[in-house]
């Protein structure tokens, strides 16, 4: 279950979009070397990735030391409007990234298995071992949403890929939410092995499932959490459980 969340709270999605742009910077500058972010999909980054790829955060990322991967994506033709990594690409990465800093799941792969091994076998080559080490975290930054079952990229409640240890990268035959299409998603630890996570939770329609999440509901949403670095939930007031607290 989660230990360590933070929970910060704004005014509104704009606000969040700010916010969260603003740990993207703090992250980046806090180490001079490569910097790997872990995107996420859905409609929670859509305002952060415009913040992003426009002044003045555009020119305060030195775009050539930061690389881009996705936590999960549908298993979709690259130009479909489903998929997630074509989205962060059309808002903001390829006007802005250079081409080899960006990583996206090949879903043009036989199958979700075989996606989620290629896309492992990157991850292991970028990181250079094949065993995940506390103190050398693979991702600077991971960006999480929450679905409406409190899943978290395509690791649905009850489904294995939740329980998946040994792997970094797995296939999901199906979805339990719309788009009901095969996924793949990073593994729990993959995703903890993060010096930050951060969740981005605006708008009405998120308050049921974070009311369940903050209740301290076994979810995968309360699964998840950076293995020794920070866990911050950032919400704006309208997802907030109306009985809510600071």
């Amino acid at each position: 279950m989660a230990t360590g969340r933070k929970i910060i709270v704004v005014d509104d999605a704009a606000a969040l979009a700010i916010a969260a742009a603003d740990r993207v910077l703090a992250r980046i500058g806090s180490d001079p070397g490569r910097i790997a972010i872990c995107l996420t999909g859905g409609s929670s980054p859509t305002q952060l990735y415009e913040v992003l790829g426009k002044p003045p955060y555009q020119s305060r990322i030195p775009w050539d030391r930061v690389h881009w991967f996705i936590g999960d994506d549908r298993f979709v033709a690259v130009s479909d409007p489903l998929n997630n990594m074509n989205i962060a690409r059309q808002i903001f990465l390829d006007r802005c990234a250079p081409a080899a800093n960006i990583h996206p799941i090949d879903t043009q792969a036989h199958s979700p298995d075989e996606a989620a091994a290629l896309y492992q076998r990157l991850l292991l080559e970028f990181y250079g071992a094949d065993r995940l080490d506390p103190a050398r975290p693979l991702f600077d930054l991971v960006l999480l949403g929450v679905g409406p079952d409190g899943h978290v990229a395509s690791l649905f409640p009850g489904y294995p890929a939740i329980e998946v240890t040994d792997r970094w990268v797995v296939g999901v035959p199906e979805a339990h939410v719309a788009p009901f299409v095969p996924r793949v998603s990073l593994t729990l630890p993959a995703l903890a092995s993060c010096r930050e996570m951060l969740f981005l939770t605006a708008g009405s329609g998120k308050r049921p499932i974070l009311t369940r999440v903050l209740g301290g509901e076994d979810l995968p949403a309360n699964r998840a959490h950076s293995r020794d670095g920070e866990t911050v939930w950032l919400c704006d007031r309208a997802a907030l459980p109306e009985n809510f607290r600071a």
